[in-house]
């Protein structure tokens, strides 16, 4: 057979089309350029799997766990049409080269394109940290083969995420509630969120009091807090623990009343300086950008969510305007480092760098293989001012941020000094009060010139003493005071999460990777296992039973240092010391006394699925989390006020935006007290018999009818009907009846609705009639109001009373006009925040078809369902928006139309 004529083509398939395009413009002559849009082989649901073979090792979970874990994967539906493309690409190129990213998962579609195109030239595996024309010659010049140890280590996290799920979840299914989900990374990350709210919940404040004033030397003043009494020091808040018990040893606790009467006393005192104290100060630069430490960053100064972050900065890479944006590594290429300092000195001056270049080592507690900080592309960086035209809003503002951290990063130290002045007097009663000020004042910007690294909410005292400059003074100096006053304080419980202080607190402990910390942060938000409150992270009630079964029964899966100690051993397949299949082995069958998840699933015992989900709140209430939401409920027998009967196991509904912590002993006995009545009974249907109820459900205030079901006895007189044999069927289970139910109008209560209106609702919808080509009109109410309903054709109506007044002719009337679009009378927002930091336009939120949606008049979202109107905050609502931006235009696809076929030519005779 002839071999194949060479074409000079050379294929290089990359991920994404971004990318593939930029990519193209540094390439040379004959290369061919193709995405294959992520991966494009998976593994499929075991419900997908051939039927030959459920029924084997492979059906439960897509892997066949006795034979080495191998996955069994499938070409995704989606990307079949992708890998016919790739194929007829392949055949008329020469070479193959594999430039999908560096890391794990881009090396995992490397492998998948190499299995499934299965090439018969020459492959090269291409990789680069960003997209220039340098990086593509450098890298031209470093081809490798596909990296099986890393292969290795993403198929093994791919099936052990597989394991954990399908074996976890059902569990949580069965005793919590359907279509909840356990992660390995996932669940560990809400826990963190959980034990946060646990400890707000159990915290006790303290309060304590100090004392501030107004001291002045010559013609300058300077404030100063009261540090000593009688040498004793004044107790602050950090001194005290969480249960509100002062630990700090020698210390006084100052009361209202101790400190008001040293205020007194301090009025006519004659203050003098005891000490001043200077030190210089010096401080250095933050390294470069890690994958982590961005999305902090940005999380804090941009009010970016880690997302948007994520989504952001991979098109600035994937156009060639920064490095590979998921890293562990803080390092600089030589590079890179010649071009912060050349740019530092020529933009701030030659004094603004350091003698030598600054080295930086990674501090994450599992730094996976090697790359640069995320920095400007290039081995020259474009100033902000260079690209200001090229990029979109939030394109510009992060790669701005990145710019000034990698060239603040090669800076010299900020350098100043730092004083202290302790001052005091003696107070009319004889106590000796004792104050003290700091000031730092810097000499030298350094670094500081270009950047200053933000900072999460701490707790304790803020004795920020940035850049406030003190007097000069000397021992001894008299001073004049005034405004000495007494200042109460409450210790503060630990501030909840917010993604910034969540990704720190992940990369400190460990867990997962800095690169999928924002798939999981989104993930556990879109389970409903957390929701935001402002910045602030706030998990739900079913989050804290998901917890609390998963500690009880899971404890290793949610531990922090076993979650921890995984990712170290997927580092260590990673770097070729294991082998996954070994691996996956230990982990799910166990070995000697180490027992595997197998076995712990297998042996569970019983669950009791009410104590699980069940959380005392005071002596006789307890919430409980339900189908339908949280509950409160009393153990305590109470008597109906209207009624006067006694209601055993009252229930309260809890307000969605109520955080767990804020749902106190006092908190909850109110919701009990003013709880609307759960279920009140109206009356008997007089046509049907059946009783009537109105009911407080979660989506609002309803009547039902109540459908007896059939007795035993019932059952067994219904005619008897069988088999072909002769022999009689048993009894047939009766289909239950679907009861008939009715929103309640909102001028309508649970405890007003009379048993006639009720009837009346439970009749909608409410036939009018039939216009002239026999179309029934109907009238019934909806999410948006009432209307009519022609067969396709719906009109509004005015108001919810009309549904049973209006008549057939008003509603021809109204069809008989041209159906309205868009020409209503303006309705006013629903909420207004103000202007947005992108586009500086109005941020608002309107009433859309389908549902609340926020806009800044060029950008619209859709409010999420999880998020009510009343807990949307102005930081939400500018994030939202950001995330919507950061995805670009939705790209709708149109299908070209055919051109007209030709008419044939008569032909000439």
């Amino acid at each position: 057979m002839p071999s194949k004529a060479k074409t000079g083509k050379k294929l290089v398939i990359v991920e994404s089309p971004a990318k593939s395009k930029t990519i193209a413009k540094y390439l040379g002559e004959g290369f061919i350029v193709e995405a294959s849009i992520g991966h494009i082989r998976d593994l499929p649901q075991p419900s997908e799997l051939p039927a030959e073979l459920k029924k084997t090792s492979v059906g439960k979970f897509a892997v066949d766990i006795e034979n080495d874990f191998k996955p069994y994967y499938v070409v995704s539906a989606d990307k079949r049409k992708k890998v016919t493309e790739l194929k007829a690409a392949l055949k008329d190129a020469d070479e193959l080269y594999l430039a999908t990213d560096g890391d794990r998962e881009g090396e995992a579609i490397a492998w998948h394109l190499l299995e499934v195109l299965k090439p018969k030239v020459p492959v090269y595996r291409m990789t680069f940290g960003e997209i220039t024309k340098e990086a593509i010659q450098r890298a031209m010049g470093n081809l490798r083969d596909v990296d099986q140890d890393l292969v290795d280590a993403q198929e093994t996290r791919r099936v052990l995420d597989r394991l954990y799920g399908y074996e976890i979840s059902p569990v949580l299914w069965r005793k919590v509630a359907r279509g909840l989900s356990a992660g390995r990374v996932q669940s560990v990350v809400t826990r963190m969120v959980v034990d946060r709210e646990r400890e707000r919940m159990a915290f006790k404040a303290a309060s304590y009091w100090d004392l501030t004033g107004q001291f002045g030397a010559g013609t300058a003043s300077f404030k100063a807090k009261l540090a000593a009494v009688d040498g004793a020091k004044v107790a602050s808040g950090r001194d005290f623990n969480d249960a509100g018990e002062l630990i700090a040893r020698n210390s006084v606790h100052l009361s209202e009343e101790l400190a008001t009467s040293l205020a007194a006393g301090l009025q006519n005192a004659d203050f003098r300086v005891r000490s001043v104290d200077t030190k210089p100060y010096t401080r250095r630069p933050a390294a470069p950008f890690t994958t982590s430490t961005l999305q902090q960053e940005a999380g804090r100064k941009l009010r970016f969510s880690s997302k948007s972050t994520m989504q952001i900065a991979q098109r600035l890479y994937e156009n060639g305007y920064i490095t590979y944006m998921r890293t562990d590594s803080s390092a600089l290429s030589d590079e890179a480092v010649t071009a912060a300092r050349r740019q530092a000195s020529e933009l701030y001056g030659p004094e603004y760098i350091p003698a030598s270049p600054r080295v930086y080592s990674n501090k994450a507690a599992n730094a996976q293989e090697a790359h640069e900080a995320v920095r400007p592309a290039g081995d020259s960086f474009r100033t902000p001012a260079q690209v200001a035209k090229l990029l979109s809003g939030d394109e510009f503002r992060l790669y701005e941020l990145i710019w000034k951290r990698t060239v603040a990063s090669q800076m010299g130290d900020a350098k100043g000094s730092t004083a202290t002045i302790r001052l005091g007097a003696v107070a009319a009663d004889g106590r000796d009060a004792e104050f003290s000020a700091s000031g730092t004042v810097i000499t030298f910007p350094g670094f500081l010139a270009a950047y200053e690294e933000g900072k999460d909410e701490s707790r304790g005292d803020d004795d920020s003493d940035e850049a406030r400059r003190l007097p000069n003074v000397a021992k001894d100096d008299a001073l004049t005071a005034s405004e000495v006053v007494a200042v109460g304080h409450e210790t503060s419980p630990p501030p909840r999460f917010t993604e910034a202080s969540l990704t720190a607190e992940l990369e400190k402990k460990g867990i997962g990777r800095p690169s999928t910390y924002a798939s999981t942060i989104s993930t556990i938000q879109d389970r409903g296992y957390v929701r935001k409150q402002g910045s602030a992270l706030v998990p739900s009630w079913i989050a804290f039973s998901v917890i609390r079964l998963l500690e009880q029964h899971f404890s290793d899966y949610v531990d922090y240092e076993f979650t921890a100690d995984m990712e170290g051993d997927l580092d260590k397949i990673a770097n070729g010391q294991a082998v996954g299949s070994a691996w996956l082995r230990h982990f799910y069958f166990g070995e000697d006394a180490d027992p595997g998840l197998l076995s712990i699933v297998n042996n569970l015992g019983e669950i009791d699925a009410r104590e699980i989900n069940s959380i005392p709140i005071t002596d006789e209430i307890t919430l409980r989390v339900g189908k339908f939401g949280p509950y409160l409920e009393s153990s305590a027998a109470v008597v109906d006020p209207k009624t006067g009967e006694i209601v055993e196991n009252s229930r309260a509904n809890v307000p969605e935006d109520l955080a767990p912590d804020e749902l106190t002993a006092a908190k909850a006995i109110e919701l009990m007290e003013t709880a609307a009545p759960e279920e009140r009974v109206l009356g008997a249907d007089p046509h049907t018999g059946h009783t009537v109820v109105a009911k407080n459900g979660r989506y609002g205030a309803y009547v039902t009818e109540v459908i007896p079901e059939m007795t035993e006895e019932q059952i067994a007189n219904q005619p008897v009907e069988y088999y072909k044999n002769g022999k009689p069927k048993p009894p047939k289970k009766p289909v239950k009846a679907k009861p008939r139910t009715g929103s309640l109008f909102k001028s309508m209560t649970v405890e007003s609705v009379t048993l006639d209106e009720a009837l009346q609702l439970m009749s909608l919808p409410r036939a009018l009639g039939e216009d002239a080509e026999g179309n029934l009109i109907t009238v019934q109410n909806g999410r948006f109001g009432p209307y009519l309903k022609k067969g396709t054709d719906s009109r509004s109506i005015g108001t919810e009373e009309e549904i049973f007044t209006i008549t057939l002719e008003q509603a021809l009337e109204i069809y008989s006009q041209p159906k309205q679009r868009g020409a209503r009378a303006a309705v006013p927002p629903l909420a207004e925040f103000g202007p947005d930091p992108v586009s500086e336009k109005n941020i608002v939120v309107k009433e859309g078809r389908f549902g609340p949606y926020i806009t800044d008049g060029i950008t619209n979202i859709t409010v999420p369902r999880a998020t009510s109107l009343e807990e949307l905050t102005r930081e939400q609502a500018v994030e939202l928006l950001a995330e919507k931006r950061a995805k670009g235009p939705v790209k709708r696809t149109t299908t070209a139309r055919k051109a007209p076929a030709k008419k044939k030519a008569t032909a000439k005779k």
